[in-house]
């Protein structure tokens, strides 16, 4: 079992593959974070172009 233990510990052909999911799972985080954090913005921006075209709509309708 020690000799199964330090071979597993010693081997380096799937360290690659480790490192670039550990990667790939990193960017995947920052990636939702800021999306995340973007949704706010995005909704402020929309609401306020959404009650400008609604003012635009208004005043047309009255002819003003």
């Amino acid at each position: 079992m020690k000799a199964q233990w330090l071979r597993l510990v010693r081997e380096e052909r799937g360290q690659d593959l480790i490192e670039y999911t550990l990667l790939l799972a990193f960017v995947a985080l920052a990636s939702a974070a800021l999306f995340i954090g973007a949704g706010g913005t995005i909704s402020g921006i929309w609401t306020a172009a959404n009650t400008t075209l609604v003012s635009a709509s208004t005043a047309a309708a009255t002819g003003s």
